[in-house]
């Protein structure tokens, strides 16, 4: 027996997936619905919500601007951290949901409201994301989560139940991905990307364009950061929003920034999704390049270790944890002198580093150099290398005494 509710925040797109669950909310709790929709740049996926949502049967909508937070706050630390789940996904969409259910819950308490809900599936991650931040901030609310309570069992379900009920969807049978687009990437999922073995088609590009397309002249552009953050492009001062949707149109432009991969969900199960992330791609890049010249070797290398840390507690929805707090201390510190430029060449999907300066670059050219310098002594590697390899040494001995060679 389903608990009472008088009111209920839902988390929502105005996609298929929270189309219907608006409508099965009403039928099924009989209870107040006000749909939430965080505002992370999707841009034409906005136009006409609050009127959609409405005429869909909620009670009251909103529709929120987080952009700026969102890259301020989510964005850079995680391009602070260089965090990258199993080496390739930039997480788009892993970080977009605490703020979006931080948001929620806000509304909640707000409005009156005694329950959130949200459209994420039974088999995904995103349904952890949402509730781990709702139990975060506030634990007293119900939550609802639809796909683990109804009868439906598939996409195409849902575009049945839709069709009974008069409902207003753009999804198909026959064009049934999934898509989720912030300013930061968009992903892809569903459809024939199931099968891991077919290609991902040319009109499913959404965010990027393919290599193949893209001008067959290279262009150069120039990051300036302070303290790891990304200030300037080119040159000109501009605001994190700014910044960020100014890399994404030449990272577009050039075919930048799509990978496709197979995965590793944390409820246990791969899936294959195509992200496309193409400032967010030469973001990351830049930066790396920009550590490389002024970390020392222990923190550029432990760093590296926490990067793959803090992605997997991104990834699983940790936001909010202790851990990932104390991580952001250690990252921030590493970050203090992480100033400078950095130059790189875009073409046809690919990044090209053509240079990085900074004032607190801890590489000397008296030291690197391959001519004969007063700093570096070579004869001093033989003292050194004696040293740092005398457990070989005397392993190798034992080896040959257990051959009987000495």
């Amino acid at each position: 027996m389903k608990k009472e509710v008088k009111k209920v925040v839902l988390a929502y797109s105005g996609g298929l997936d929270t189309t219907v669950i608006l409508h099965w909310l009403k039928e099924n709790y009989n209870c107040k619905v006000i749909t939430f929709t965080a505002d992370l740049g999707q841009e034409d996926e906005l136009e006409g919500l609050e009127e959609k949502a409405i005429s869909s049967g909620a009670d009251k909508a909103y529709v929120v601007d987080l952009k700026e937070e969102f890259i301020t706050d989510y964005v850079f630390p995680v391009l602070k951290a260089g965090a990258i789940y199993e080496g390739t996904y930039l997480l788009g969409t892993s970080f977009a949901r605490p703020i979006a259910a931080k948001e929620q819950v806000k509304i909640a308490e707000k409005e009156g409201a005694d329950a959130v809900a949200h459209g994420c599936t039974g088999k995904g991650n995103d349904q952890v994301r949402f509730e781990l931040t709702y139990k975060a901030l506030n634990p007293k609310l119900k939550i609802i989560a639809p796909w683990r309570e109804w009868d439906l069992k598939s996409r195409e379900d849902e575009i049945d139940y839709a069709k009974k009920h008069g409902l207003t969807t753009t999804i198909t049978k026959e064009k049934i991905y999934s898509n989720d687009t912030n300013l930061w990437h968009r992903s892809t999922e569903g459809g024939i990307l199931e099968d891991p073995w077919n290609e991902f088609p040319k009109n499913a590009y959404g965010f990027t364009k393919s290599p193949e397309d893209a001008p067959d002249e290279s262009e150069t552009v120039e990051i300036k950061f302070e303290q790891g953050i990304p200030v300037a492009v080119n040159g000109e001062k501009l605001s994190p929003v700014g910044l960020l949707t100014e890399l994404n149109k030449l990272g577009k432009k050039h075919g930048v920034g799509m990978v496709d991969m197979v995965e590793n969900r944390l409820v246990g199960i791969k899936s294959r999704g195509v992200y496309e992330t193409p400032g967010g791609t030469i973001l990351y890049e830049a930066h790396k390049q920009l550590e490389s010249i002024i970390l020392d070797a222990n923190t550029l290398h432990h760093k590296m270790d926490v990067a793959n840390l803090y992605s997997r507690l991104v990834y699983y929805g940790l936001w909010f944890s202790e851990l990932k707090e104390a991580l952001d201390a250690f990252i921030d510190k590493t970050q203090e002198k992480v100033s400078g430029v950095v130059r790189l060449k875009l073409y046809k999907g690919n990044i090209i580093t053509l240079g990085r300066k900074s004032k607190f670059s801890t590489y000397r050219e008296d030291f690197a150099t391959f001519g004969e310098d007063q700093i570096y002594n070579q004869k001093d590697a033989e003292g050194f290398i004696n040293l740092f390899g005398l457990q070989l040494t005397i392993r190798g001995l034992k080896k040959l005494e257990e051959e009987g060679k000495l």
